[in-house]
């Protein structure tokens, strides 16, 4: 028979034990730290229909691009989600008797046909919280403050940038960029950080500004402004600019008096590239710069809902953040340090005494142990090295005396220390 060759689809991944043990420790933290926050838990569906995640209130053009579609025997357009905010809008649009502010975390699987790089796949796992019902900044406060206590349990140091797209789209429409052209040139200046000045400048002259236009944008890039200050002369210029203004400086208010100011930096030109924000937005990054691409983001989206229950725009205020559970094992897993926790407490090493052996490991685990039983007939010694090399910290013996005694003699696998247990 014809061995096959057997390979992962690109841009998916196995995770053996010892990172799906790592992997499994930043989910249930991350989860932990939903749960003190208040969040309820909530499961959607992987597979959706084509025109929700089509919609205009989902990811827009570019997201789309990377949409997994297909179709079922009924020949219904069906397609994987790429993420899990659209597929939470259309729960809340669905079940109108949800009492707001209305707390949801999910974390699930999410497919995306793009480029595949360190830290990014084409299946991942998001880790969401959404809030829907409050419409003051302190939503988004709380959210970065739960961020922060999350990565502060990892272990793990990070900055998060803020921005709010009404403040840039209003300085866009100040400079004399049309409406229609602001979108791809918010795109632009979100690659600013990645693909530099002069690479940024090249990619807005192919976008058919106006020379005045073009001129004003370059200046504002130059400018580099690093605080809210700098925005103070365009206050009046539009309502899009004083809006979003007004919503960063309550927002860094709230940061300031909370003691979280220093964790965060204002990025002008950060603009998250996905159609459905309408409001502030933040990505997290590694302090260190070990990873390029961000390991969490979010932002205000109050259109969604909505939209998707044809009601006027802005009646469901929401705001959401993600951590991708994927690009924090990657971090993670380039950290020296980083040691998965044994999952065993105890291995019992049967002596040609199963039957007793099962018995104590069954009392060991009503006491809320996780306990293996050696099954594999090796020598004791070869279990014991077993156990040493899988760091399981606790190894007993059973063997014929200790059977007929209901005793058995437990080592304490770090010190060497033995100690005689009694079982019944």
């Amino acid at each position: 028979m014809r061995k096959m060759d057997y390979q992962n689809v690109r841009g998916t991944a196995d995770y053996l034990p010892e990172a799906e043990g790592i992997r499994r420790k930043v989910r249930n933290t991350l989860e932990d730290v939903f749960i003190q926050y208040g969040c309820k838990p909530l499961e959607t569906p992987i597979l959706n229909y084509s025109d929700l995640l089509a919609s205009k209130y989902g990811g827009g053009a570019e997201i789309l691009k990377e949409m997994y579609m297909l179709s079922d025997r009924g020949e219904r357009d069906l397609a994987l989600r790429y993420d899990l905010t659209i597929p939470y809008a259309k729960v809340v649009a669905m079940n109108p008797t949800l009492k707001m502010p209305f707390k949801r975390y999910e974390i699930g699987k999410v497919f995306r046909d793009g480029p595949i790089k360190k830290g990014r796949m084409r299946e991942f796992t998001q880790c969401d919280v959404d809030v829907t019902g409050i419409d003051s900044c302190a939503a988004e406060a709380e959210l970065i403050m739960m961020a922060l206590d999350a990565f502060d349990r990892l272990k793990m140091e990070v900055v998060i940038q803020y921005n709010n797209r009404k403040l840039l789209a209003g300085m866009l429409e100040f400079f004399g960029i049309p409406p229609e052209k602001s979108g791809e040139v918010i795109l632009v200046l979100d690659k600013l950080e990645k693909i530099g000045l002069e690479a940024c400048e090249e990619e807005l002259k192919k976008k058919g500004l106006s020379v005045v236009a073009l001129k004003e944008t370059k200046q504002f890039i130059l400018d580099s402004p690093t605080c809210l200050e700098y925005f103070s002369p365009y206050l009046e210029k539009n309502t899009l600019i004083s809006e979003g203004l007004e919503e960063l400086k309550e927002l860094e208010q709230i940061l300031e008096g909370l003691g979280l100011k220093a964790q965060c930096q204002f990025n002008p030109y950060l603009a998250r590239g996905l159609d459905i924000y309408t409001g502030t937005i933040y990505e997290l990054f590694l302090k260190d710069g070990g990873l390029r691409s961000s390991i969490g983001s979010g932002g205000r989206y109050n259109n969604a809902i909505a939209g998707l229950k044809g009601e006027e725009e802005g009646s469901y205020s929401t705001v959401g953040i993600s951590f991708g559970l994927d690009v924090i094992l990657t971090a993670l897993l380039e950290k020296e340090e980083t040691t998965p926790e044994p999952w065993v407490d105890y291995l019992i090493i049967p002596v040609q005494e199963m039957e007793e052996s099962f018995r104590m490991a069954r009392v060991l685990r009503q006491e809320g142990n996780r306990v293996e039983v050696d099954m594999s007939g090796r020598s004791v010694r070869k279990s014991m090295d077993y156990a040493d090399k899988a760091g399981i910290p606790f190894v007993a013996v059973i063997g014929e005396r200790e059977a007929s005694n209901r005793l058995c003699m437990v080592k304490d696998m770090k010190t060497g220390k033995q100690t005689e247990w009694v079982f019944k």
